[in-house]
Protein backbone atom coordinates (compact mmCIF):
# COMPACT_ATOMS: atom_id res chain seq x y z
CA UNK A 1 0.00 0.00 0.00
CA UNK A 2 1.14 3.32 -1.04
CA UNK A 3 1.13 6.51 1.84
CA UNK A 4 -1.55 8.85 2.13
CA UNK A 5 0.43 11.49 0.67
CA UNK A 6 1.50 9.98 -2.59
CA UNK A 7 -2.19 8.53 -3.01
CA UNK A 8 -3.09 12.44 -2.39
CA UNK A 9 -0.72 13.30 -5.14
CA UNK A 10 -1.54 10.76 -7.74
CA UNK A 11 -5.56 12.26 -6.84
CA UNK A 12 -4.56 15.57 -7.57
CA UNK A 13 -2.46 15.01 -10.72
CA UNK A 14 -5.66 12.49 -11.98
CA UNK A 15 -7.95 15.64 -11.64
CA UNK A 16 -5.62 17.87 -13.40
CA UNK A 17 -5.26 15.62 -16.11
CA UNK A 18 -8.44 14.51 -16.88
CA UNK A 19 -10.00 18.24 -16.39
CA UNK A 20 -7.41 19.57 -18.80
CA UNK A 21 -8.11 16.39 -21.24
CA UNK A 22 -12.03 17.34 -21.58
CA UNK A 23 -10.99 21.21 -21.82
CA UNK A 24 -8.99 20.61 -24.85
CA UNK A 25 -8.17 17.19 -26.12
CA UNK A 26 -12.08 15.56 -26.38
CA UNK A 27 -13.89 17.38 -29.04
CA UNK A 28 -17.33 15.25 -27.87
CA UNK A 29 -20.20 17.69 -27.84
CA UNK A 30 -21.53 16.00 -24.98
CA UNK A 31 -18.91 16.93 -22.44
CA UNK A 32 -17.32 20.29 -23.65
CA UNK A 33 -17.37 23.12 -21.29
CA UNK A 34 -20.44 21.90 -19.25
CA UNK A 35 -18.37 19.28 -16.90
CA UNK A 36 -16.60 20.21 -14.08
CA UNK A 37 -14.34 18.12 -12.12
CA UNK A 38 -14.58 18.84 -8.58
CA UNK A 39 -12.50 15.91 -7.21
CA UNK A 40 -11.02 12.14 -7.38
CA UNK A 41 -9.86 10.02 -5.04
CA UNK A 42 -7.90 7.25 -5.41
CA UNK A 43 -7.80 3.66 -3.17
CA UNK A 44 -4.87 3.13 -1.54
CA UNK A 45 -3.12 0.61 -3.70
CA UNK A 46 -3.71 3.18 -6.26
CA UNK A 47 -5.28 1.02 -8.49
CA UNK A 48 -8.40 2.76 -8.49
CA UNK A 49 -9.47 6.08 -8.58
CA UNK A 50 -12.91 7.63 -8.76
CA UNK A 51 -13.59 10.83 -10.34
CA UNK A 52 -16.45 13.29 -9.21
CA UNK A 53 -17.76 15.48 -11.62
CA UNK A 54 -21.06 18.32 -11.97
CA UNK A 55 -22.82 18.80 -15.04
CA UNK A 56 -23.59 22.24 -15.81
CA UNK A 57 -27.85 21.53 -16.91
CA UNK A 58 -30.95 19.46 -16.94
CA UNK A 59 -31.45 15.76 -16.05
CA UNK A 60 -31.03 15.09 -20.09
CA UNK A 61 -27.52 16.96 -20.33
CA UNK A 62 -26.39 14.69 -17.15
CA UNK A 63 -26.93 11.90 -18.83
CA UNK A 64 -25.54 12.79 -21.98
CA UNK A 65 -22.28 13.89 -20.32
CA UNK A 66 -22.20 10.53 -18.24
CA UNK A 67 -22.51 8.43 -21.55
CA UNK A 68 -19.76 10.90 -22.80
CA UNK A 69 -17.43 10.28 -19.91
CA UNK A 70 -17.78 6.56 -20.39
CA UNK A 71 -17.06 6.90 -23.88
CA UNK A 72 -14.06 8.84 -22.63
CA UNK A 73 -12.64 6.57 -20.29
CA UNK A 74 -10.02 4.93 -22.09
CA UNK A 75 -8.23 8.15 -23.43
CA UNK A 76 -8.89 9.31 -20.70
CA UNK A 77 -6.80 6.83 -18.83
CA UNK A 78 -3.94 6.65 -21.24
CA UNK A 79 -3.59 10.69 -21.06
CA UNK A 80 -3.50 10.43 -17.32
CA UNK A 81 -0.93 7.41 -17.67
CA UNK A 82 1.11 9.59 -20.00
CA UNK A 83 1.55 12.17 -17.17
CA UNK A 84 1.63 9.78 -14.01
CA UNK A 85 4.29 7.79 -14.70
CA UNK A 86 3.99 5.04 -12.20
CA UNK A 87 3.75 1.04 -12.99
CA UNK A 88 0.04 0.45 -13.11
CA UNK A 89 -2.27 3.20 -14.51
CA UNK A 90 -5.26 3.26 -12.27
CA UNK A 91 -8.45 2.78 -13.44
CA UNK A 92 -10.75 5.72 -13.90
CA UNK A 93 -14.49 5.74 -12.64
CA UNK A 94 -16.43 8.39 -12.60
CA UNK A 95 -19.32 9.36 -10.58
CA UNK A 96 -21.96 12.38 -10.41
CA UNK A 97 -21.23 14.72 -7.52
CA UNK A 98 -23.30 15.67 -5.04
CA UNK A 99 -22.80 18.88 -4.19
CA UNK A 100 -25.13 20.51 -6.17
CA UNK A 101 -28.08 18.84 -4.93
CA UNK A 102 -26.51 18.94 -1.31
CA UNK A 103 -26.33 23.03 -1.99
CA UNK A 104 -30.03 22.99 -3.21
CA UNK A 105 -31.23 21.61 0.04
CA UNK A 106 -29.34 24.07 2.56
CA UNK A 107 -30.82 27.03 0.43
CA UNK A 108 -33.96 25.67 0.83
CA UNK A 109 -33.44 24.93 4.45
CA UNK A 110 -32.55 28.30 4.73
CA UNK A 111 -34.97 29.72 2.69
CA UNK A 112 -37.47 28.17 4.87
CA UNK A 113 -36.33 28.89 8.62
CA UNK A 114 -36.57 32.81 6.71
CA UNK A 115 -39.92 31.84 6.55
CA UNK A 116 -40.24 31.05 9.93
CA UNK A 117 -38.18 34.31 11.45
CA UNK A 118 -40.17 36.27 9.25
CA UNK A 119 -43.48 35.14 10.46
CA UNK A 120 -42.17 35.19 14.15
CA UNK A 121 -40.66 38.97 13.34
CA UNK A 122 -44.87 39.71 12.09
CA UNK A 123 -46.72 37.74 14.93
CA UNK A 124 -43.95 40.12 17.54
CA UNK A 125 -45.10 43.28 16.38
CA UNK A 126 -47.92 44.26 17.89
CA UNK A 127 -47.25 41.71 21.19
CA UNK A 128 -46.57 43.07 24.76
CA UNK A 129 -44.92 41.33 27.54
CA UNK A 130 -47.95 38.77 29.66
CA UNK A 131 -46.17 40.74 32.91
CA UNK A 132 -45.73 44.10 31.46
CA UNK A 133 -42.18 45.45 30.58
CA UNK A 134 -40.70 45.21 33.76
CA UNK A 135 -42.00 41.86 35.39
CA UNK A 136 -39.49 42.26 38.73
CA UNK A 137 -41.29 46.22 39.00
CA UNK A 138 -41.74 46.75 42.53
CA UNK A 139 -45.24 48.58 43.55
CA UNK A 140 -44.86 52.00 43.70
CA UNK A 141 -47.80 52.44 46.36
CA UNK A 142 -45.66 50.55 48.89
CA UNK A 143 -42.92 53.18 49.01
CA UNK A 144 -44.70 56.34 48.27
CA UNK A 145 -46.94 55.53 51.44
CA UNK A 146 -43.72 55.13 53.58
CA UNK A 147 -41.81 58.00 52.18
CA UNK A 148 -45.48 60.02 53.34
CA UNK A 149 -44.84 58.53 57.07
CA UNK A 150 -41.10 59.65 56.50
CA UNK A 151 -39.74 55.95 57.70
CA UNK A 152 -38.64 53.44 55.63
CA UNK A 153 -38.29 50.23 56.36
CA UNK A 154 -34.20 50.20 56.16
CA UNK A 155 -34.11 53.39 58.13
CA UNK A 156 -36.39 51.89 61.05
CA UNK A 157 -33.60 48.82 60.89
CA UNK A 158 -30.64 51.18 61.33
CA UNK A 159 -32.26 53.25 64.16
CA UNK A 160 -33.02 50.18 66.30
CA UNK A 161 -29.45 49.31 66.01
CA UNK A 162 -28.37 52.69 67.44
CA UNK A 163 -30.88 52.66 70.52
CA UNK A 164 -29.60 49.91 72.28
CA UNK A 165 -30.84 46.55 70.12
CA UNK A 166 -28.87 43.54 71.98
CA UNK A 167 -25.39 42.75 71.55
CA UNK A 168 -25.03 47.08 70.34
CA UNK A 169 -22.16 49.17 72.06
CA UNK A 170 -24.97 51.40 73.42
CA UNK A 171 -26.76 48.54 75.27
CA UNK A 172 -23.53 48.34 77.48
CA UNK A 173 -22.76 52.04 77.63
CA UNK A 174 -19.67 51.94 75.25
CA UNK A 175 -19.92 55.29 73.38
CA UNK A 176 -17.15 54.24 70.66
CA UNK A 177 -17.99 51.20 69.41
CA UNK A 178 -15.15 49.61 70.48
CA UNK A 179 -15.27 46.03 72.83
CA UNK A 180 -16.50 46.20 76.21
CA UNK A 181 -14.58 46.71 79.02
CA UNK A 182 -11.50 48.30 76.97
Amino acid sequence: MADNARAKRLADLIREVVAEKLQRGIKDPRLGSRVTITDTRVTGDLREATVFYTVYGDDEERAQAAKGLESAKGVLRSAVGAAAGVKFTPTLAFMPDALPENAKNIDDVLERARLQDEQVRSAAAGAEYAAGADPYKRDRDDEDADDANGTDAADAADDGADRGAPGSGAARGDTDGGPAGA
